[in-house]
């Protein structure tokens, strides 16, 4: 009877400290929760492992070949003979479709049935020209090299290369590298290596040995190294993060340029810890020089044991920002407004970071995880510490270990996948396969802003052709309402996402010299491009017009090497 009486001071005691905290830290309360939530399509047929936006405004999305049927079946196999009503069939990997593209306008999917070998916890990047080039996976593709050249006609499909990869890459990461189209492929599960793609030299069939692997190694944890995160720094050099320690490399050296202090906290970051990283935007004002890397969430210390016995410890809550270039190196700690692991983050339009999808207690792997993180936070990066996040819509759809996310041309973000399981179930678990795709519309895509929202975006090119060099002037146009405000044009290379990675991910705010209103609600602006490939690698990029706050649709346009 004693612990029934106080039982309710001790509940308004509770909620009165969560409440003050929550102002405290700036974090939005309920009834101002923004954003939207909208399911495109019932069933995908296929969960979303991995998932990628090419240039011609589809979507990639793929799973793993071994588990079983997935919920899209075709009519023939790769080798074509037919796919019948009979037991064989019905039970048969090879007659459903383990990849599909997602026609944005359209709504509309399209299987691709050419994934010959496993591409199960694989890695990929975009060429300069547009070709995703995919790399690794699990047995038979541990070593294949595969590609995807997006096109109009629906016709394109995988194809698998003949030159293989130096060492099997399962749970490695992926980076586009200044020089034209090479890509640096690093790690791998129980490999402690780094390869160069494509394959175009004798010398790209060897792979190099990195020792910072093997000390972020632990076997008892399931790993801790897999999935490291990369991002490309303005010297052409490498920050490489694996579970809770980072360098710069310079993989032209072979050598470790510098070490960073470790990000503060127990736990760890990387795979199976699965937490996410972004580098934020570079700017312009500072010649694109200062590059600051930020991580968050993941899991416990022994979390992935705990998982393994059934015992779901609590995520990390916890994110660093550290500038990784100049001389001086801390990691500045906040706090999300809640725990987070499995999550996706994306750098959307205006700048600010996504934290969306994942878990609250757990690590990766199947059935390691529990308690679905439905609400997805924001992040300001300018605002003051302590105000930082916020708190948006929450989904109703869990979206647990094998989700991912993408950011669309219109705004949209893209959510897809969830399988916890070896093999897909829908019924009679707690977390089944999730083959619903939604669509998160942040709260900036509301009509109430459309009057400053840039519309009709177009650009123009001085060469003649349809890309532009680096450093290049070239002009765009775009409509708006009212008058200009503070005018930001930013260019965003979308990455390629699975497991809580977005490999390659960056944005840039270019330089823009002058905006003239036109008249008719028109207005022109000289932009300058990147000025080198360390900035801006080769390929395809996302422009943005952002007129105080409200961005544009996003339009395409590309940077290459003279």
């Amino acid at each position: 009877m004693e612990q029934k009486k106080h039982f309710p001071i001790v509940f308004k005691f509770s909620v009165t400290t969560l409440y003050l905290l929550a102002q405290s830290f700036g974090f939005c309360a309920a009834g101002n929760q923004r954003g939207k939530w909208q399911v495109l399509l019932n069933s995908t047929g296929v969960v979303a492992m991995h998932m990628t936006l090419t240039h011609h405004n589809t979507v990639i999305l793929f799973d793993k070949t071994g588990s079983g049927p997935s919920n899209y079946r075709i009519p023939r196999r790769n080798n074509g003979t037919g796919c019948t009503g009979n037991r064989a069939s019905l039970i048969d990997s090879s007659c459903y479709a383990h990849s599909i593209e997602y026609d944005i306008s359209g709504n509309t999917l399209r299987p691709l049935v050419r994934l010959d070998t496993d591409p199960w916890c694989s890695s990929g990047s975009f060429l300069s020209n547009g070709t995703l080039i995919q790399a690794g996976g699990y047995g038979s593709g541990t070593r294949r090299i595969r590609y995807f050249e997006p096109c109009d006609d629906g016709q394109c499909d995988w194809r698998q290369s003949r030159t293989m990869l130096s060492d099997g890459r399962w749970y490695a990461s992926n980076l586009v590298l200044p020089e034209k189209d090479r890509v640096i492929v690093v790690g791998g599960r129980r490999v402690f290596t780094y390869e160069f793609l494509p394959k175009v030299s004798s010398k790209d069939t060897y792979s190099f040995n990195l020792p910072f692997l093997h000390q972020t190694y632990s076997k008892r944890e399931g790993g801790f190294n897999l999935y490291p995160f990369l991002h490309l720094l303005p010297d052409g050099s490498l920050f490489i993060f694996s579970d809770r320690d980072s360098i710069a490399f310079s993989y032209k050296r072979n050598k470790v340029i510098k070490t960073f202090p470790r990000i503060p906290g127990n736990g760890s970051r990387t795979h199976p810890s699965t937490g996410s990283s972004v580098i934020l935007p570079l700017e312009h004002s500072d010649r694109f020089q200062k590059a600051e890397v930020m991580v968050c969430g993941g899991a416990a210390s022994g979390a992935y044991r705990a998982a393994k016995r059934g015992k779901f410890l609590e995520g990390l809550s916890s994110c660093g920002r550290m500038v990784v270039t100049g001389h001086r190196h801390k990691w500045k700690m906040e706090n999300m407004p809640g725990p987070k692991l499995l999550n996706d983050m994306l750098i959307l339009p205006t700048g600010h970071i996504l934290i969306i999808n994942g878990a609250q207690r757990g690590c990766a792997g199947y059935d390691n995880a529990a308690t679905p993180s439905l609400h997805p936070y924001l992040y300001s990066p300018k605002k003051q510490l302590g105000r930082r996040f916020s708190i948006l819509k929450p989904t109703r759809i869990a979206r647990m270990y094998h989700s991912s996310a993408i950011l669309l041309p219109d705004g949209r973000v893209l959510v897809s996948g969830s399988n916890p399981h070896s093999r897909y179930r829908l019924r009679n678990v707690t977390y089944p396969t999730e083959l619903r795709m939604q669509a998160f519309i942040p709260h900036h895509m509301d009509s109430q802003f459309h009057r400053w929202r840039p519309s009709n975006v177009s650009i123009y090119y001085s060469n003649g052709t349809n890309d532009i060099l680096y450093g290049q002037e070239f002009s765009v146009r775009f409509r708006l309402r009212g008058k200009p405000g503070r005018v930001v044009i930013s260019a965003y290379a979308p990455p390629f996402t699975t497991h809580s990675i977005s490999m390659n991910q960056r944005m840039l705010r270019l330089s823009c010299k002058n905006v003239v209103r036109n008249g008719d609600g028109w207005n022109s602006a000289l932009v300058y491009a990147p000025p080198s490939p360390n900035v801006a690698p080769a390929g395809y990029y996302l422009l943005t017009v952002v007129n105080d706050g409200i961005p544009s649709m996003s339009q395409w346009v590309r940077f290459i090497h003279a």
